[in-house]
């Protein structure tokens, strides 16, 4: 049996949602002014974070076609869906554009981005091109949820493979996703307790997100 909405639906099942619907009749009257105001709205709707990012099944509740993509992910690459999204969380607070901390010149002044870290999952470019090559997702995107789902299983599975950290161990796994395979190796985590009590929080989020799940099953 999947999740289901507070509404009593199943998240699993086929949907229309509001956007595409609307996308529909506003096709069939060309595009007027309210409809247009109304796709711009329903997009908004669809992009921003959860309302609830503390509650693992208020999240899918709110969000029906992240489950559907996480679970995707999940059975793809072993990923649980508890680690993705305290990954995401981390990582964006489930913002789609989330961007790197501007550098400042003189304290004051915008100067560029510290890095090229982008979307819900703050990857940078070139580790994001070497996942759309490496699945042959060209056309995949950091800014769309059911992309990083896909991207942070196949990343992760990644470090299992290669470093034998265990798939549901979200502590170990946010180090190396952090650090990188090379800086987990070198194990440069180990002097910085700042990183260390975030990957702290990370498993605690990743364990209580999977207490919630088990229970709106």
């Amino acid at each position: 049996m999947g999740i289901f909405s507070l509404s009593g639906q199943p998240l699993t099942g086929p949907t229309h949602s509001a956007q595409t619907i609307s996308t529909r009749l506003c096709t069939a009257t060309h595009y007027s002014s309210l409809c247009l105001a109304l796709l711009v709205l329903l997009n908004a709707c669809a992009t921003s974070p959860p309302a609830h990012m503390n509650d693992g099944c208020a999240i899918f509740s709110e969000k029906n076609t992240w489950y559907r993509a996480t679970k995707r992910a999940e059975q793809t690459w072993g990923v649980p869906v508890s680690v993705q999204l305290a990954i995401i969380y981390q990582e964006s607070r489930f913002r789609y554009d989330a961007k790197a901390p501007r550098n400042y010149v003189l304290g004051f002044i915008p100067w560029g981005r510290k890095s090229s870290a982008y979307g819900y999952g703050q990857v940078l470019d070139g580790t994001w091109r070497n996942y759309q090559r490496a699945t042959g997702r060209l056309a995949a995107s950091r800014d769309d949820f059911g992309d990083v789902a896909d991207f942070i299983g196949w990343y992760l599975n990644g470090f299992h493979q290669r470093l034998g950290i265990s798939r549901h161990d979200a502590y170990h796994l946010y180090l190396a996703y952090h650090e990188g395979e090379g800086g987990y190796r070198r194990r440069t985590y180990r002097h910085k307790r700042w990183l260390l009590n975030v990957a702290a929080r990370v498993g605690q989020r990743a364990s209580r997100y999977a207490r919630q799940l088990r229970r709106c099953k």
